[in-house]
């Protein structure tokens, strides 16, 4: 049953989402073909009303008052004239002009929004009639403020000239004010999609789409829109039936088609479609729980009855279960410390090969490094000391101090710390390698800034370190035509650090933690122990630093070896 019931309730779920889609697109379908309905009657609704009075200004052009006015005639009879075929009309406004746009007669004459004497020669409505073509147009009036739909018809003489043109002017406020009233979503845009007319006065001469410099610039020359700023409209296109406007999706639909190029854009909301779909899914939902609750009722009248017989048998499982999760923790603790222990044998086995191999090299090399010393002090006894002298005391020196490396691993601690210049450090140890270095013919390049970087740690260490990634670098590099090592010495506010590149035969797929494990070498046998990395390794970390190795890009191999900076600028 624990299984049973969430696989019904993920049935449930899923049958539910599809219940509740199906049954929305349905609804949404059917509201889709309600407003096409509606749509279709606003449409037929805006070309009647344009289409209503299209013939007006013909039948006004061919007026014999009209033309007599138009050639020179008196005014007064023609504007009385003009008033009443305007107030049986139902129309805003007749008006007449002559051929450059000066308003000569009007029906509204005598008022204070009288067109008489107003030039309106800018408008498109005119030049259209000026050349002899029915010109329409809409735009908010320039005199009044008034939007409105213009017709315009040239009037000709009787040779035919055009001697003025014939305009009305419709007022087409009723139709967004009667989509406002039934509660719709229209607006109606030009080919610039600009809205003329909307059912909500905040849309109202809002753009689709941006304007460009063009479309601004000829809507300025027409003075079509007044003072209104464009903006465009808040709103976008999903899909062919749906767009978001003002933040809210509705069902979208868009007549095209009209005059002008004219459209016609309806949104209609997907409530109602929603509504109905969670009806059927809420019937859908309480039937199943019905269902559900039924099946319960017989399946606990069984369970009932076979619960008694299994509560012994479930005690066992449990106090089984009980003993099977401690012995798998005593397992897995076990496990554990089985891996402990191996690591730390390995680790103990490594350290005590180590340890005998320093304790070997020190001795053997304790004896003829004494030797040596004694040498030299009876040279010098015997002998005025000499620069010679000095710098095999030197070596003597560095001779011993190497041998007290090899006590690296069971010494670990920050005896003998000092703040030194990491520059000067490995321009002591390019001196101590320069027989070498001439030797083997290397070109050695060291870059390192020109304050000094300086570092506190074991100097002694450090060179350690210094001299055999230096020698290292010789070593990969014999049997090369190019034998350079650049070496660069550095710090930031972070970090301080020195690194060493050769041109040698690179890292061959090795990797340093490969190239760290005691005895680890490349060199031919007799020519290293390969713990010269494991050594310098081991020194970085003591000092809280870190040691990369990768191949350089021009071949050969980069070892880096990086230290953080304390609040006092100093490598820590």
């Amino acid at each position: 049953m624990r299984v049973l019931l969430p696989a019904l309730s993920i049935c449930l779920l899923v049958c539910a989402v599809a219940v509740f889609w199906a049954s929305f697109f349905f609804f949404r379908g059917e509201e889709l073909e309600q407003a096409r309905a509606r749509l279709s009657l606003y449409r037929s609704t805006v070309e009647a009303e344009l289409q209503r009075f299209a013939h007006l200004p013909y039948v006004l052009a061919q007026d014999p008052f009209v033309i007599e006015t138009a050639e020179g005639g008196s005014t007064a009879a023609l504007n009385a004239r003009l008033e009443s075929f305007a107030a049986q009309a139902g129309i805003d406004a007749i008006y007449l002009m002559d051929t450059n746009g000066l308003t000569i007669a009007a029906s509204n004459a005598g008022t204070q929004a009288s067109f008489v004497g107003q030039a309106y020669g800018y408008r498109p409505y005119f030049r259209a009639a000026a050349k002899g073509e029915q010109g329409a147009f809409y735009g908010i009036g320039a005199t009044t403020g008034i939007p409105g739909y213009f017709f315009a018809n040239p009037v000709l003489n009787d040779g035919g000239d055009t001697v003025g043109v014939i305009a009305i002017k419709i007022d087409l406020s009723e139709l967004q004010d009667s989509w406002q009233e039934a509660g719709e979503r229209v607006i109606l845009t030009n080919a610039d999609g600009v809205a003329l007319l909307a059912s909500s006065p905040a849309w109202r001469y809002r753009t689709l789409q941006p304007l460009t410099t063009d479309q601004r610039e000829t809507i300025a020359a027409a003075r079509q829109f007044g003072n209104e700023p464009l903006e465009p409209l808040a709103w976008s296109v999903k899909s062919s039936n749906a767009a978001t406007l003002d933040g809210e999706t509705y069902l979208y639909l868009r007549s095209d088609g009209f005059p002008d190029a004219w459209a016609l854009h309806y949104f209609a909301t997907e409530g109602q479609a929603r509504a109905s779909a969670w009806l059927v899914t809420s019937a859908l939902i309480l039937i199943a729980g019905f269902a559900f609750i039924v099946f319960q009722v017989q399946r606990t009248r069984q369970i009932r009855f076979a619960l008694a017989r299994s509560e012994e048998e479930e005690a066992a499982l449990r106090a089984a279960n009980a003993r099977l999760a401690v012995e798998i923790d005593e397992r897995r603790a076990a496990e554990q410390r089985l891996q402990k222990t191996q690591a730390e044998l390995e680790r103990a086995g490594r350290l005590a090969a180590l340890g005998q191999l320093a304790s070997s090299v020190t001795h053997e090399l304790g004896q003829p490094i004494a030797a040596m010393r004694n040498q030299i002090a009876a040279a010098e006894i015997t002998a005025t000391p000499t620069t010679l002298t000095q710098k095999l005391h030197q070596l003597v020196d560095r001779m011993e101090g190497i041998t007290r490396q090899l006590k690296f691993f069971s010494r670990k601690g920050r005896d003998q710390f000092e703040t030194f210049d990491l520059a000067d450090a490995m321009r002591s140890v390019l001196e101590l390698m320069a027989p070498n270095i001439q030797n083997d013919a290397v070109d050695i390049r060291v870059a390192t800034s020109e304050t000094p970087v300086t570092f506190h740690g074991n100097r002694l260490r450090i060179e350690q370190v210094m001299t055999n990634l230096i020698r290292n670098g010789m070593d990969a590099m014999e049997g090369c035509d190019t034998r350079r090592i650049d070496i660069d010495i550095g710090a930031d506010d972070t970090q301080t650090w020195f690194q060493v590149s050769d041109t040698g035969h690179g890292l061959e797929g090795q990797t340093l933690s490969d190239l760290r494990e005691p005895f680890a070498t490349t060199r031919e046998s007799g020519q290293g122990m390969g713990l010269g990395l494991t050594i310098s390794a081991g020194i970085v970390d003591d000092h809280g630093g870190e040691m990369t190795a990768n191949p350089a890009p021009s071949g050969g191999a980069v070892f880096r070896a990086t230290f953080p900076r304390n609040s006092e600028g100093h490598a820590i």
